[in-house]
């Protein structure tokens, strides 16, 4: 059936998958993408990419386009990913950062995992959040972990990992945070509860300006396949969607310093991370 899918199709589904999602699949790229479609086409049960394209666009667009971006999004993760940058923001961001909210009598901490593939980084932050705050109790917290991945939701909501998935996990976390199962490890209902989990497309904006009031976002190693152009949309959401002293953290390989300015950078240790100007406010209806 590769014969069937000339570079000029491959061009077609580059061009639509770059304009839903921001990612722009590089000619290197060509043979996994070539696969990626042909499954889809079986799928489908079109001989032919004209017939598949035309079912794309028109018979059952959102559904089908759903499908192929699964198909081809990587969701490459696993707890505890990163693990110096994860450490500096326990260690030197989140405490000082907490005691600037307990002075203003805000007590409330947002925290956005982007682009959270299958759980992996937002139940490692609930896993960081519980053990770094001495009176985590007293704090209403929520973690939001977004994807634009409907399969690797699914998977997230269970909450069920493999050896490979937990590998960097140290071992008193696995203990106190996760049951061993015949199956894998199962991540306990306290390290479960505060994590909501949603379905997003980065480059949806009205879907990006419905996500306000952050401390801390996440979205790392995921800039590294958009255009530029998609990195400042995708940037400037992320600055709307954080209050004021909050911080954004990328992956190693990301930088966000030629695409905006806006953006504070600050070096923790090893690593950067940004932060919107401004000081934490107070809880809302509270003195400031």
């Amino acid at each position: 059936m590769s014969e069937l899918i000339s570079n000029a199709d491959l061009e077609r589904i580059r061009a639509l998958l770059y304009k839903e999602t921001g990612i722009y699949f590089e000619a290197k790229k060509d043979y996994f993408l070539k696969s990626r479609l042909q499954q889809r086409m079986q799928a489908q049960c079109c001989a032919t990419f004209q017939n598949y394209y035309k079912e794309l666009l028109f018979t059952d667009r959102e559904a089908e386009l759903a499908f192929l971006i699964e198909e081809v999004t990587v969701n490459e993760t696993y707890l505890f990913r990163d693990f110096p940058q994860l450490r500096g923001f326990a260690e030197d961001v989140l405490p000082s950062y907490l005691q600037a909210k307990r002075t203003k009598g805000n007590y409330s901490l947002n925290v956005w995992s982007a682009a959270c593939s299958t759980g992996e980084e937002p139940y490692t932050l609930a896993i960081i959040l519980r053990e770094m705050i001495d009176d985590y109790d007293r704090w209403n917290t929520n973690i939001l972990a977004t994807d634009i991945d409907r399969r690797v939701l699914r998977q997230a909501r269970i909450g069920l990992y493999d050896e490979r998935a937990i590998k960097e996990t140290p071992t008193p976390y696995k203990q106190k945070y996760f049951r061993r199962t015949p199956d894998g490890w199962q991540v306990k209902p306290d390290i479960q509860e505060p994590v909501a989990f949603e379905q997003l497309n980065l480059m949806d904006r009205p879907g990006m300006r419905r996500k306000r009031a952050f401390d801390f976002i996440f979205c790392r190693n995921v800039l590294i396949y958009f255009s530029d152009d998609s990195r400042k949309q995708v940037l400037s959401a992320l600055y709307d969607a954080l209050v004021p002293g909050g911080y954004v953290f990328l992956g190693h390989s990301e930088s966000v310093g030629r695409i905006t300015a806006s953006f504070t950078l600050e070096r923790i240790g090893d690593f950067l991370c940004y932060k919107k100007p401004g000081a934490v406010l107070p809880r809302p209806g509270s003195p400031s």
